[in-house]
């Protein structure tokens, strides 16, 4: 069975769409079985890849209210299933805090296709609401994407307060996959300060590869291509395929 692997990080702009997008495009061409799942009401993940302004029959809120099933709501684009997501979504924090079990409803959902996939890939809005809730009870690990500064840091503690909630009365196997260390300089003084925090904070967790400063990232997204796509000779290429395929090492999936 293929894991279930959420992106999430409360914290904004630290690249967790950029790591969503990138790693399910990287592991298809690895040879893998991908379904990337955007959760975030923003679409950032479903316009990343070039679903910019389509209509859709079914997006992930129609997943999450029970009216449409994995089969119906994935589309098949550049090599990937993907579910997007729409601007319906935005409410579901309240639409949705009625409803008995409410923090079940993506992993329900999820439950009887997790067997047709290498990995599902479900990217989260920047916050620790119900929607993040819901990948994380779905998820068997949680992968942490992070800029190398201090108020990004500060943020990922409170993440890591919730997942120890969440595994306690949720998702007791939910476990931290591994982080990963975005947007990095290595001529920067604080960035390497702060990296040797996060090292020394989560440990053998810290993936040794990591994503260094790329233009070419920042302006994939605006032509609806992922990095191989767009730039496929660039730095961020070179460190999302070496990234892909230190996860395959580590069995991350």
């Amino acid at each position: 069975m293929g894991k279930v692997i959420c992106i999430a990080n409360q914290k904004g702009g630290v690249g967790k769409t950029t790591t969503a997008v990138n790693l399910g495009m990287g592991l298809e061409l690895q040879g893998k079985n991908v379904l990337l799942v955007d959760l975030d009401p923003q679409s950032s993940l479903t316009s990343s890849i070039g679903l910019k302004n389509q209509s859709f029959k079914y997006t992930v809120y129609d997943l999450l209210k029970g009216e449409a099933a994995v089969d119906e709501a994935a589309l098949f684009h550049n090599g990937v299933q993907v579910i997007p997501s729409s601007i319906d979504l935005s409410g579901a924090d309240i639409e949705l805090s009625g409803i008995p079990g409410r923090e079940l409803l993506l992993k329900e959902a999820l439950s009887g296709v997790a067997g047709q996939y290498d990995c599902i890939l479900i990217d989260c809005p920047p916050s620790l609401g119900l929607l993040t809730l819901n990948a994380m009870t779905a998820a068997h690990r949680l992968i942490i994407p992070i800029q190398p500064e201090y108020l990004p840091l500060e943020g990922v503690k409170m993440l890591v307060e919730t997942l120890d909630i969440v595994k306690k009365r949720l998702n007791k196997d939910l476990e931290i996959s591994g982080v990963i260390v975005t947007m990095y300089d290595p001529r920067q003084k604080l960035g390497r300060e702060v990296m040797e925090i996060i090292r020394e904070y989560f440990k053998e967790k810290v993936f040794t590869t990591y994503i260094r400063k790329n233009v070419s990232l920042a302006e994939a997204p605006g032509f609806g291509q992922d990095i191989y796509r767009y730039k496929p000779d660039s730095i961020g290429a070179q460190d999302y395929s070496e990234l892909c395929r230190e996860m395959i090492r580590r069995e991350v999936f």
